[in-house]
């Protein structure tokens, strides 16, 4: 059975909730920036008092780009059955976040457990916090370039991104896995040794020497 998220021929799943059912068990709201903190605070006083995780998503080409989710869990408040119990109630919200201004209100005072799941986020997406009482980053050195979770970070990073990257011949025609060896052994050294500003004779010419 195909998956309910597989966008349609020919496009692409810019928003995921968009094309996938609620969750059995599971509410999925969406709001903004603005709504977001009366919404979870409605939740709480609802039951919701539990805050599972935080996390972030990227949606390049999408306006509002990123997500920050929000899993919030609703516990029987009083003596139940065991079934009852193991089926509480749940709830997604997700904040759509834009690129333009990447902020949403911290909830680190409504539920402690936020605090370093929010600066995760901000590490790596770069979505603020705002009020948070320390954000900084959490993973990456505080001089870091960058957010590696968006989608258009350089795979390499910015700083090896700038520098001189061999073409690595053959490279298409090579098994990921496979150590290269002959001919292609011999064109990654040379095209690593010029990248590096050293000579490196071909194999013809150590043909010619060794006679």
């Amino acid at each position: 059975m195909p998956s309910s998220q597989t966008p349609p021929p020919g496009s692409t799943a810019l928003d995921p909730t968009a094309v996938r059912p609620d969750i059995r068990d599971a509410r999925i709201l969406r709001v903004t920036p603005l709504e977001i903190r009366a919404t979870l605070e409605g939740l709480k006083a609802d039951g919701f008092a539990i805050l599972m995780d935080v996390g972030g998503a990227d949606y390049p080409g999408r306006e509002p780009r990123f997500d920050v989710v929000y899993h919030l869990v609703k516990l029987a408040p009083t003596a139940t059955t065991v079934a009852a119990v193991g089926q509480p109630e749940r709830v997604r919200v997700l904040c759509g976040v834009p690129e333009t201004d990447p902020a949403v209100p911290t909830v680190s005072d409504l539920w402690p457990a936020a605090d370093w799941a929010e600066r995760e986020i901000f590490d790596l997406f770069g979505v603020r916090f705002d009020g948070h009482p320390d954000l900084r980053r959490i993973q990456l050195p505080n001089d870091w370039t960058g957010h590696p979770l968006r989608k258009d970070y350089p795979l390499r990073g910015p700083a090896r991104e700038r520098s001189p990257r061999p073409s690595f011949a053959l490279k298409s025609n090579v098994a990921a896995g496979t150590p290269a060896s002959g001919r292609t052994a011999a064109a990654l050294q040379r095209q690593i040794a010029a990248a590096r500003g050293q000579i490196v004779p071909d194999t013809q010419t150590l043909k010619d020497q060794s006679k």
